[in-house]
């Protein structure tokens, strides 16, 4: 049987989200559907699959496993894969690769495409993803996934199905790019972070992270470090247009149970019923709406 690491899994709608996220320990995640994961701290076995990988940043409990990912997908004979993170880390990085694989004697084939706030990803047809600029310790990004569409402009809506060919013949373009947020992933950040894009609270379903949340923890020193408390979640709270919010990566000092009491106390009902606290030991108890 092969070893594997934890990870819960929740559906929303068409997306399926794996994965595990605790402050200074590991994190990882992936959506099977849009064949993407996000940070590479742990890499379980089962997320080999996944070819194409979104780093925020480069502390190790967000990209340590990189060199096992890339090395067992060598050894299953998969395709190298693609791994996104801050421009400003891929050398070090590429350094870092290189020095396993005189350790390993084995190729560390994979292509690392350095990122930075502005660049927009093409991953399909059907979908692109929008980076932006995080507030951390270290230089890190956050990623907005889109769902693309082509729609009719409105100024051809009536027309039957043979204009509309003849009018493509033409060479008329006929039809626009709808893009629809339906992820957003942050990352640590600061509450900087958060607010850097406006469709981190648009977009169907936003991961992001509140390591802290007791009244005691000092709210100026969390974002120096380059996190957030429960607090900044509540003074967002009419702000938060999302279906489903994923409040992960809390501190290895605090409990599961403590955080989701402090929730269900602070959050008011409209928001505490799409927040889900991203547990680790038992799965998320998490209805669709």
């Amino acid at each position: 049987m092969v070893e594997n690491l934890p990870y819960e899994t929740v559906r929303h709608k068409a997306l399926t989200i794996e994965g595990y996220s605790r402050a200074a320990v590991q994190s990882y995640w992936r959506i099977p559907e849009l064949k993407i994961g996000f940070e590479l701290g742990g890499s379980p076995w089962a997320f080999m699959g996944t070819q194409y990988f979104l780093v925020t940043h480069a502390h190790l409990d967000h990209l340590a496993a990189l060199p096992v990912y890339v090395a067992r997908r060598r050894m299953m004979k998969m395709e190298p894969p693609t791994i996104y993170l801050p421009e400003e880390v891929v050398d070090p990085v590429w350094a870092m690769l290189k020095a396993w694989q005189k350790l390993d004697r084995g190729r560390m084939n994979c292509e690392l495409v350095g990122v930075k706030s502005g660049d927009v990803l093409t991953l399909s047809r059907e979908h692109r993803v929008a980076v932006y600029a995080t507030t951390h310790t270290v230089p890190s990004v956050g990623y907005v996934v889109y769902d693309v569409r082509k729609k009719l402009k409105p100024e051809f809506h009536g027309l039957q199905g043979d204009q509309i060919r003849d009018l493509k013949f033409q060479g008329v373009e006929v039809a626009a790019e709808s893009l629809t947020p339906i992820l957003a992933f942050t990352g640590d950040t600061s509450p900087g972070g958060l607010d850097a894009h406006p469709d981190n609270f648009a977009a169907e379903v936003l991961i992001t992270e509140m390591t802290f949340f007791r009244p005691e923890h000092r709210k100026e020193k969390i974002h120096k470090f380059g996190h957030m408390h429960l607090d900044d979640i509540l003074d967002r709270a009419d702000r938060f247009q999302n279906q489903l919010i994923i409040l992960a990566h809390l501190s290895t000092r605090t409990h599961d149970a403590e955080a989701k009491r402090r929730l269900d106390q602070q959050l008011p009902p409209s928001l505490r019923s799409r927040v889900l606290l991203w547990k680790q030991g038992d799965r998320p108890q998490y209805v669709p709406q």
